[in-house]
């Protein structure tokens, strides 16, 4: 908000349904019954099984300021894994490997193929299912934005709009974004589950969604995060204090409802906790005879306090709880997706985890 008077040298674009290729006075020109262009062409329709559509195209230098994507993934109880059967990818320039891989709920830190209320800096989701990125995108020569459904069946809407500027050239210090997700169903015991591996170049680290099934009994989070920074091997440059301190909470995020001690969501510009299913069985039971073992989603946004890297960078955290005993080595499902800026050309990612090994519990 500091600079925002200032005057600009951009060239504001924008790409959805009706204008795929973002050109200048040519927005919403889809006739409809209303007569031409009164919302004629809103969506993308009946995207097929293992058809991949490009979502936006564009030649650069130029920044993708927003993203703004929902999807119709209500039309029957089949379709409940929608939002990890949906495949969001990003290209820079001339790559042929993404450097954003994701499903398409876990990038808008909805794992668990389950949309959630999430109101941070970067990433806000808003009823019902509206997805929003704020993170700044950019691209010298060109970017590519796809997604592929690997559904069974076809999505019969889904919505969108790409807000970019085009500029005439780029500071010299520009970064590319990326993301990546990964996944390990069962950890290994006294094993740290990776979080993001194999960065090479310079760049700086800025967020971490994590998705966790707890399948072990006991209070789960006092595993620590370690960033191994630039040739460390045996022991990281940073390492925490537990995953509720990581994620900026305390004291198991415990309050009282009902008698009971429960943990307690939140949301904040930085860091959150905004999806607990057992916590909505306890207050509601929206999910009656779901039968699967308690998930919890958590952002933590390293906007103000990015970890910064000259050579490579590797991210980790343990799976370590406490009981009566004290502490003690876990086994858990533990989803996550890294969110980072980097020099290119960057590592290619490791393959895509199947659909149905992507699936939640």
């Amino acid at each position: 908000m500091s600079d925002i008077f200032r005057l600009r040298n951009g060239r504001s674009r924008a790409i959805n349904a009706e204008n795929p290729t973002g050109e200048k006075g040519k927005g919403g020109i889809a006739a409809s019954h209303l007569g031409p262009s009164r919302k004629g062409s809103p969506c993308l329709k009946n995207i097929m099984p293992n058809e991949t559509v490009v979502l936006a195209e564009m030649d650069g230098p130029g920044i993708i300021q927003h993203i703004w994507i929902t999807v119709n993934n209500k039309t029957s109880d089949a379709d409940c894994y929608v939002l990890r059967d949906l495949v969001l990818r990003m290209y820079w320039d001339d790559e042929e490997v993404p450097s954003v891989e994701s499903p398409l709920g876990d990038f808008f830190c909805c794992g668990f193929a389950r949309e959630c209320l999430v109101t941070s800096m970067p990433i806000s989701v808003i009823p019902n299912r509206g997805f929003n990125s704020y993170f700044q995108m950019p691209f010298r020569k060109k970017a590519r934005i796809t997604l592929e459904n690997q559904h069974d069946n076809p999505i019969p809407d889904f919505f969108y709009q790409v807000d970019y500027c085009l500029y005439d050239e780029l500071p010299e210090d520009t970064a590319y974004f990326h993301a990546q997700w990964r996944r390990q169903r069962i950890t290994e015991l006294a094993k740290d589950y990776v979080i993001l591996d194999n960065v090479k170049g310079k760049g700086h680290y800025i967020g971490t969604y994590l998705a966790l099934t707890t399948l072990e009994r006991y209070w789960w989070g006092e595993g620590e995060v370690k960033f191994y920074i630039d040739g460390d091997e045996e022991y990281p440059t940073i390492c925490g204090t537990g995953t509720e301190d990581y994620f900026g909470g305390s004291w198991s995020f415990a309050h009282q409802v009902n008698g009971k001690t429960v943990e307690q969501t939140y949301n904040s510009p930085f860091l959150g906790y905004p999806y607990y299913s057992a916590h909505d069985e306890l207050v509601h039971n929206p999910y009656h005879n779901d039968d699967c073992p308690p998930m919890r989603g958590f952002y933590r946004w390293h906007l103000m306090d990015p970890i910064c890297f000259e050579e490579n960078l590797k991210v980790t955290i343990q799976q370590i709880g406490v009981c009566y005993k004290g502490l003690f080595e876990r086994q858990d499902d533990v989803a996550s997706v890294a969110y980072w800026y980097q020099s290119e050309p960057h590592q290619a990612f490791k393959p895509l985890m199947n659909k149905k090994e992507r699936w939640p519990r």
